[in-house]
């Protein structure tokens, strides 16, 4: 599974419903779970953007579907980061020419 971050920032209509922030992120992990994405941390957050989310997918594409589904209500936008642990990063190096 590939390692994802997300970093999430309200658009005028998330922040006017910012109350109803706790159901949306119910409604993100039941999206995440029907696209075959684990959401593995949710946090808010000071600063720049507003929420960060550390996620796990098999592929991408199944990462990529569903931000673009959750950027397509409205609600925030969003910048999604593939992340790599410890081993994978060796992998990589390994793989250098």
């Amino acid at each position: 599974m590939a390692t994802f971050v997300v970093l999430a920032s309200f658009t005028e209509q998330g922040i006017r419903n910012v109350k109803e922030t706790i159901a949306r992120a119910e409604a993100f992990k039941e999206m995440a779970k029907k696209s075959g994405v684990t959401v593995k941390d949710m946090y808010w957050t000071l600063g720049r953007h507003d929420i960060v989310v550390l996620c796990e997918a098999p592929d991408d594409e199944s990462s990529t579907a569903l931000m673009l589904s959750v950027a397509s209500r409205g609600y925030v936008r969003s910048e999604t980061l593939r992340a790599f642990s410890f081993a994978e990063m060796q992998k990589v190096i390994g793989k250098m020419v």
